[in-house]
């Protein structure tokens, strides 16, 4: 943790840019490593489920600990309906300083599912400020390109994506059962996102962003939590196709296939008035707890108002996840919203632990914090 001078430097002073870099035809700005920010706070806060795996007919308004979760109105054509697949897309709109703000964060699997969804619940991307993208799997990038496709001209003219580092574009693949062959996951490629004049601006440190949301930055593994299996990723670039190690690995990592520590992944953040942080974790594969821990110490705010998205506990053992829950409890949020890969495991065990905090969502909810 900072010392409270360190703390006082932190916040007081702006963040710095290391400067910009052309490649291979795409565009990076990076932090600097020693970029500090001064964590904005809004009045309010909605997050849109774009997109998540299932859809409940039934789903009913609630409000449960100031928050409030409201389902997406039924099509007028009962033709059409709400899709769902593997992977999340979060529509985020904030008020502050008399300012709304708009980002969204990740893209889902497929463009048709995201396209699909964000037509009948009816977002504007017109009035989009910013673009994230949470860590380098396929099911949180996959809707991307399509989605600029169809509303790049719809977008900023100098619109940004907000990566959390040079991981996210390494080329990730899945083991098979024939020893040293492995299916493929996929690739952010920048190079199709320069071609739709999109800059990459790499959070590697915390960072705001629209003058509302802030990033973790790369997250402190400081918990009992470790990376559940899950994807291999391969370092080095091919054609502009992937991601350089030079500045984050040593050389010898360069062309290597090794189990995916997701380096790079980052949370999304809000600070609601008077009622503390809210972490958004797409996935959460480097730990929620580790994430929210981060949020706290970048931020300063030691108050956790929600714990948001992706937790990736479907795959845990029971004492594991037991005991994870029990951490996520002691941080005491007011509430915890699981989606996407947290696990029906995961909503069980909150239940039991935390029967007032624990609430679930639907695909096309609307989350409101700061009533």
């Amino acid at each position: 943790m900072m010392s409270s001078i360190a703390r006082r430097d932190f916040l007081l002073s702006s963040a710095a840019l290391a400067g910009a870099a052309v490649t291979n035809a795409f565009t990076c700005v990076e932090i600097a490593s020693a970029a500090p920010i001064e964590v904005p706070t809004v009045d309010k806060l909605s997050i849109r489920v774009l997109v998540d795996s299932s859809y409940d007919l039934f789903f009913r308004p609630k409000q449960i600990n100031g928050v409030a979760i409201a389902p997406a109105a039924r099509s007028a054509d009962f033709r059409k309906s709400l899709h769902n697949e593997w992977g999340l897309s979060l529509w985020l709109e904030s008020q502050g300083g008399g300012n709304q703000r708009t980002l969204m964060l990740d893209y889902g699997y497929t463009p048709e599912v995201l396209l699909n969804n964000m037509a009948l619940i009816g977002v504007e991307p017109g009035k989009l400020d910013a673009l994230i993208v949470s860590h380098g799997h396929y099911d949180h990038f996959g809707g991307l390109n399509g989605f600029l496709d169809k509303f790049r001209d719809k977008l900023p003219s100098e619109v940004k994506l907000y990566a959390g580092g040079e991981d996210n574009f390494c080329h990730r693949v899945n083991p098979t059962p024939t020893q040293g062959q492995f299916s493929d996951f996929g690739t952010l490629d920048r190079r199709q996102l320069a071609a739709q004049k999109v800059t990459t601006v790499l959070c590697e440190t915390p960072t705001v962003i629209a003058g509302h949301a802030f990033t973790t930055g790369k997250i402190t593994r400081r918990s009992s939590e470790r990376v559940l299996p899950n994807t291999l990723v391969e370092f080095g670039m091919k054609d502009g196709l992937g991601c350089s190690v030079g500045h984050y690995l040593p050389a010898e990592m360069d062309g290597k296939i090794v189990p995916d520590e997701h380096i790079h992944e980052h949370a999304t953040c809000f600070n609601v008035r008077d009622l503390g942080l809210v972490v958004i974790s797409s996935c959460g594969h480097v730990g929620i707890v580790n994430s929210v821990k981060q949020a706290q110490e970048v931020s300063g705010i030691q108050k956790v108002h929600a714990i948001v998205g992706g937790f990736h506990l479907g795959p845990a053992p029971k004492d594991y996840l037991a005991q994870v829950v029990g951490e996520i409890k002691a941080l005491n949020p007011d509430v915890v919203v699981p989606m996407h890969c947290s696990g029906l495991n995961f909503v069980q065990e909150a239940s039991a632990q935390m029967p007032e905090k624990a609430v679930v969502t639907t695909t096309g909810s609307r989350l409101s914090f700061g009533l």
